[in-house]
């Protein structure tokens, strides 16, 4: 492959779903590859090019693992002790939990709590601490240990466990541990930082087919953690190659040993069927396609999607970073499955559906609710079924323009195992989930990008 091709595809794609603006960074065994396609803002546009910054959302958990295993390397973290160990003060609404609760269950999406607790808690530097005090007011919906479900607030947590340990801000405590030491000095946190520079504004799809800008530009301080960076594709690269050089920097220094690198993308918990992947490694996301691992994380915030591919075995790795939603959910895709396939020559199989009748599809209908969002589940004939998605109000509120899915999530149920589903169509295209059951064998929930959702109501519309 060729950066000119790259660039071409890149194009095509883009322009295709009408996304304003994108940056796409490739390595390859030495090598790196970059495209750049549109604006960054349609208000205001300035042309995408290798200065601009782009903010990256989730993928920021992997940098908060990571500063974690540094502290652990240095013998002041120790990710299977309780979370108590390090923050006494911590309350949750189930006493047992709170005593409980380790630094690993924080970081591999298992502490069981309501997880998309978003609260703005102010721009200080006691925002993940008024936040963390807060997390006492939010349900424990699964047993502890017992499920994968999507967390942020454990992340905050997690970057509270950071300040506590250090004695620092969780920002400053990252520019130390982690962005300093790899040179990375176009990823930033806040946004008087990010204003001076080229940046990209976030945007989402409208019902008429146009694109407008998204407000506000930044999720809340109380997020960082979870995800609240701000980088260039180069940057992003260079994370990538930190991780594949198993710890090592691009001046060859050994910042992390290899087996603490290589310990972050080993299973700890395996989640089949799960729009997260196959496993949790600690943070990243584990999914095989065929025989190789891909090792990998995302990222949404305001009108603005990210995609970060690791493919270890091959020395390879593929960031894209989009301005719009949720159009730009599905450039990423694609984008990442058509990398995948020219430069490594990885196709992942198409899921097989299983013919289902009305009547078996009846079972899923239903209302399912969770801390952030609601979803409505009825039949598309002949064979699929349609998940109307809505954010809630109070969480517009607090974090801001959140994609809008104006039109249902079709899913189908897979060959795959039981209750398993895969979208057919659309921006969220090829992501699975799954369904579950109760003891009397009654669907009660179902697994939405990788979150949990209660069903509350039945019925048979």
């Amino acid at each position: 492959m060729t950066e000119d091709q790259l660039a071409a595809e890149l194009d095509e794609r883009a322009s295709a779903l009408g996304v304003p603006g994108a940056a796409v960074g490739v390595y390859h065994d030495g090598v790196e590859h970059y495209a750049f396609h549109g604006v960054t803002s349609v208000e205001n546009p300035l042309p995408v090019d290798a200065s601009t910054l782009f903010q990256f959302g989730s993928t920021g958990k992997t940098y908060t693992a990571t500063a974690l295993l540094r502290l652990v390397d240095q013998g002041r973290v120790d990710l299977s002790a309780p979370v108590r160990t390090y923050v006494p003060e911590l309350r949750l609404k189930d006493e047992s939990v709170a005593e409980k609760v380790t630094v690993l269950q924080l970081l591999n999406h298992t502490a069981g709590w309501q997880g998309d607790y978003e609260k703005n808690t102010g721009t200080g530097d006691d925002a993940l601490a008024r936040y963390v005090a807060g997390m006492a007011d939010i349900d424990q919906v699964t047993p502890l240990g017992a499920e994968v479900s999507y967390n942020n607030a454990s992340l905050s947590l997690a970057g509270y466990v950071i300040e506590k340990v250090t004695g620092q801000t969780f920002e400053q405590a990252m520019q130390e541990l982690v962005l300093t030491p790899l040179g990375m000095t176009d990823t930033f946190f806040f946004p008087n930082d990010v204003m001076t520079r080229r940046f990209a504004v976030g945007h989402t799809n409208t019902p008429d087919g146009a694109v407008k800008v998204a407000r506000p530009w930044a999720l809340p301080r109380s997020g960082n953690p979870a995800g609240g960076m701000s980088a260039t594709a180069a940057d992003q690269i260079t994370w990538a190659r930190f991780h594949l050089a198993d710890g090592r920097t691009r001046t060859g220094e050994q910042l992390l040993p290899a087996q603490l690198i290589r310990a972050m993308r080993e299973p700890t918990v395996v989640t089949p069927g799960n729009a997260l992947g196959d496993a949790i490694g600690i943070s990243w996301m584990l999914r095989k396609c065929g025989d190789v691992l891909l090792v990998q994380h995302g990222g949404t915030t305001i009108g603005q999607h990210s995609a970060f591919v690791l493919v270890p075995e091959r020395d390879f790795a593929v960031t894209v970073l989009t301005n719009c939603g949720p159009s730009g959910e599905q450039l990423n895709t694609d984008l990442v499955d058509w990398a995948l396939e020219a430069y490594l020559g990885v196709v992942e199989p198409e899921p097989q559906l299983r013919d289902v009748t009305p009547d078996e599809l009846a079972q899923y209908h239903g209302d399912y609710d969770a801390i952030a969002m609601s979803a409505q589940i009825t039949s598309r004939p002949p064979n699929t079924l349609a998940v109307q998605l809505s954010f809630k109000p109070e969480v517009l509120e607090e974090v801001g323009e959140l994609p809008q899915y104006d039109e249902p999530i079709i899913i189908g149920l897979v060959t795959d195992g039981p209750d398993q589903y895969v979208v057919t169509e659309g921006a969220m295209k090829c992501m699975r989930g799954y369904f579950t059951r109760d003891a009397d064998g009654r669907i009660d929930s179902v697994n939405l990008g990788g979150r949990r959702c209660d069903r509350v109501a039945a019925s048979t519309f």
